[in-house]
């Protein structure tokens, strides 16, 4: 029997994934039809994308799964016409393309490149030597597969790595702390820390006025998650005081973030446009495909979101 695969997640991005998840389909043996528009109680499975103008699953009664090609679910996870299973996008490229872009910008602040970058004036700064990796503590909020695969390349250049989990979860190579107390003990002193979080109810505003004031004065904060962990306002006042040495910010609540945005023209925050880690077609599809041989076959669904815990 043809499956009837229904590529919802844009007009835009069709293009580039219609020949990858044909040529996945065809290497998992799968004989699908991949269309961007169908009968909805002919549709098997949805490749889906947070904003599509798709929002009711309701006629979609044969569907058997949502495969989203985001690693975020927070705009899709809540809907409640969405009965049927919604996995969220692992993708080892994306995992890979996020360390490179952590591990960039650790590096950055650590060995302040800015210094040197930016003050290209004839005067020669040859005492401003950086601590060693060693003797720079680092938190890394969030230890899902993103988290853990940062605070361990982290690790693995000499810095001194907590990880932080809401539940407790042991990452080789770093130090554990979950919890509301953990989270103190992760951030108390951190010189740099680094969000990869989902959004959840739980985590919005999670970096707010107090807990921005445990951090070792002068840390670096560094955003690549959700743009709403942050309390911006909060955030603002810490830059001014000082309390926050600088933050680089690549996710924000509005994106893109509004021109006449404070980040913007805050002299101690970087602005990247949501480009940490992209979701590449090559590699999402065989993640897709392999989910949907799986289903086909019988087997568990990988990376299936946790609809109480949003993610």
């Amino acid at each position: 029997m043809t499956l009837t695969v229904l590529f919802a997640a844009g007009t835009e991005r069709w293009d580039a994934y219609r020949a990858p998840l044909q040529e996945a389909f065809l290497a998992k043996g799968l004989d699908a039809d991949l269309v961007q528009e169908a009968d909805p109680s002919r549709v098997d499975y949805i490749i889906y994308a947070p904003g599509s103008p798709l929002q009711d699953f309701r006629p979609f009664t044969r569907t058997r799964a949502v495969l989203n090609i985001w690693a975020g679910v927070e705009r899709i996870v809540g809907n409640p016409t969405l009965t049927q299973p919604l996995c969220r996008m692992v993708d080892p490229s994306l995992t890979e393309g996020m360390v490179e872009w952590v591990a960039g910008q650790v590096l950055r602040h650590h060995l302040g490149l800015d210094t040197h970058i930016l003050h290209q004036d004839g005067i020669w700064r040859h005492d401003l030597v950086p601590p060693l990796a060693r003797d720079r503590p680092v938190a890394v909020l969030g230890m899902g597969a993103l988290g853990q695969a940062c605070g361990q390349a982290l690790a693995g250049l000499g810095f001194a790595v907590t990880g932080w989990s809401r539940g407790a979860r042991a990452v080789s190579g770093l130090v554990g702390r979950f919890g509301e107390a953990g989270l103190r003990d992760a951030l108390t002193g951190a010189q740099i820390v680094v969000l990869l979080l989902p959004l959840t109810p739980d985590t919005e505003n999670l970096i707010n006025a107090e807990r921005l004031g445990w951090l070792h004065r002068g840390a670096v904060l560094i955003n690549p998650g959700r743009g709403a962990l942050i309390d911006d306002a909060a955030l603002l006042a810490a830059l001014d005081s000082g309390q926050v040495g600088h933050a680089t910010l690549d996710v924000f609540r509005t994106e893109p973030l509004p021109a006449d945005h404070p980040f913007w023209a805050h002299p101690r925050v970087t602005v990247t446009p949501h480009i940490a880690a992209e979701t590449r077609p090559e590699t999402a599809a065989v993640v897709i495909a392999e989910n949907i041989r799986r289903s086909e076959a019988g087997e568990a669904l990988l990376h299936v979101v946790d609809r109480q815990r949003g993610y």
